[in-house]
């Protein structure tokens, strides 16, 4: 039986159950569509911060494939700190992704920010990504858990690991075990990266739990030119997935320009991860053909 301290008001939780490591000490491996998540191969998800057009998604799309990922990212509903900022297509932007994904096979992944739209990016997507911003909306992390769907949950920009864990806790309680964990970076006083990309997360996030672990280094630095070198160091400490942003003129992004990569810089790091991934005895996941 759960107990809490009796000295005081604020007292420590309970450990977590379901997303130990003592709970499935094998380790969880998810499968998207034929796309395997947490077990040799390590997968990445590309794609533009936002989806913008069916042109520069699709563009995107078939430049990220050719060049080894063999997962699309991109936002419909965009989370921004200003009202005034580009806010996403919305389900005209979900309707974009499930067309890309028909033409190029490759499965999609899309953040969700309501309970609202919850049945929407189901619809569409093929993960459901819950964002920093809401890591702490347990309403919504309950609705995920129910949706039936692949969940990558990323890590709050101030959040402890244990409170990444007891999110995720939120989410298999409801009898989904299909879920990722995503680092992203957190936000602390040093203000020359848009965060501080905590990549001891990584091995301390595998050692406590049997869930597989992603990394955004796009998030987590802000800028472009620094993503492949984190993303490298993200796969040598045992990542099993990388979260990145591309896009095929980074310039007129409508999101998040100077942090995504171009699809000839993303060529070259695909290159490279390959090599990293062999050196810790892993293999860079190859996208899967287009289904007939």
């Amino acid at each position: 039986m759960d107990t809490w301290r009796s000295s005081g008001a604020f007292s420590e939780p309970a450990p977590v159950r379901l997303v130990d490591r003592g709970a499935k000490p094998e380790g969880t491996v998810l499968n998207v569509l034929g796309v395997h998540v947490g077990g040799h191969e390590v997968v990445i998800m590309a794609g533009p911060c936002a989806v913008e057009s069916p042109e520069q998604l699709l563009t995107t799309a078939q430049a990220v494939k050719s060049s080894g990922a063999s997962v699309l990212r991109g936002g419909a509903f965009k989370p921004r700190t200003s009202p005034y900022s580009f806010q996403g297509l919305k389900e005209e932007g979900l309707e974009m992704l499930a067309w890309v994904r028909q033409e190029t096979g490759l499965p999609v992944v899309t953040e969700v920010m309501d309970t609202r739209q919850v049945d929407a990016v189901c619809r569409h997507a093929d993960i459901v990504q819950v964002g920093s911003r809401h890591m702490h909306d347990y309403t919504l992390l309950e609705e995920v858990g129910m949706c039936g769907k692949p969940v990558l949950l990323k890590r709050g920009m101030s959040a402890t690991l244990e409170e990444l864990l007891l999110a995720a806790e939120y989410v298999l309680k409801q009898g989904n075990e299909d879920v990722m964990l995503c680092e992203r970076g957190i936000r602390t006083f040093e203000h020359s990266t848009r965060n501080t990309l905590d990549l001891n997360a990584v091995p301390m996030l595998k050692k406590r739990s049997h869930l597989p672990v992603i990394v955004d280094p796009s998030h987590g630095t802000g800028h472009w030119w620094m993503v492949p070198w984190m993303s490298k160091a993200a796969v040598a400490v045992g990542a099993d997935g990388l979260l990145v942003e591309v896009h095929c003129n980074p310039q007129e992004a409508l999101s998040d320009g100077p942090q995504s990569l171009r699809p000839d810089k993303f060529c070259s790091m695909m290159t490279e991860l390959r090599e990293v991934a062999q050196a810790v005895g892993r293999q860079i996941s190859e996208p899967r053909a287009v289904a007939d």
